[in-house]
C-alpha cells in the first residue's frame, strides 16, 4: 500500500497536517521547527500513509475512465458479489490496526523508498462470523541514504462468513 519512491515535500507536509486538523507549527513554520527537538520542520506521525497516493496501483485510488469503489453504496455502479467482502473467504475484511515506529523524524527533502513484506498471521474464533483470520503487513520506509526512518505495521482481519444481522424490530405506533 505504499509507493516504491515517495518524495517528502514541505508543502505536502503542511497540507497533510491541515487535512487532519493539526495546526502544530512544527509541521509548517521554519522558526518553530528550528526550536523543536528535531531542529527543523517535520512530518506528522501518520504522514507516510499518504505514500499510497503515489502508488499508481493503490486499490482505493480512483483511475480515470474506470469505475471506482468509493465510500458510498455502489457510488459508481460497481456491484460486489454477494458475500464478497474485502478479505476473501465467505465473509468480509477490514483494516483492524495500524502502528508506526519512528527511528528518526521524517523531514522535508527526504525521498523514501518503501518495502512491504508479510508479517505475523493468527486466528481467533468469532462469536457471530466464525473464524477470524488476522494478518500483519510490515512496510519499512528508508530515506535516500538507505537509513531506516519508519516501520509501519498494519493488521487486517477477515471473517470466515458474513455476520448475520439480527432481524429488525417492528416499531410500535
Amino acid at each position: 500500500m505504499a509507493a516504491k519512491r515517495f518524495p517528502v515535500e514541505a508543502g505536502h507536509i503542511m497540507m497533510f497536517a491541515r487535512s487532519i486538523g493539526d495546526d502544530n507549527p512544527v509541521y509548517y513554520d521554519d522558526e518553530a521547527g528550528k526550536k523543536s527537538a528535531a531542529g527543523e520542520v517535520i512530518a506528522p506521525p501518520t504522514f507516510v500513509q499518504a505514500s499510497a497516493q503515489f502508488d499508481p496501483d493503490y486499490f482505493l485510488r480512483p483511475k480515470v475512465g474506470q469505475p471506482w469503489f468509493g465510500s458510498g453504496k455502489n457510488p459508481t455502479g460497481i456491484v460486489r458479489a454477494p458475500g464478497g467482502g474485502g478479505g476473501g473467504g465467505g465473509g468480509g475484511g477490514l483494516h483492524a490496526e495500524q502502528h508506526y515506529e519512528y527511528h528518526r523524524p521524517l523531514r522535508a527533502g527526504d525521498v523514501l523508498t518503501a518495502t512491504t513484506k508479510p508479517g505475523k498471521t493468527w486466528e481467533k474464533e468469532g462469536r457471530r462470523s466464525g473464524k477470524l483470520v488476522f494478518s500483519e503487513s510490515v512496510t519499512e520506509y528508508r530515506n535516500q541514504d538507505g537509513e531506516l526512518v519508519i516501520t509501519a505495521r498494519g493488521v487486517g482481519v477477515r471473517t470466515e462468513r458474513p455476520v448475520e444481522q439480527p432481524a429488525a424490530k417492528k416499531e410500535e405506533a
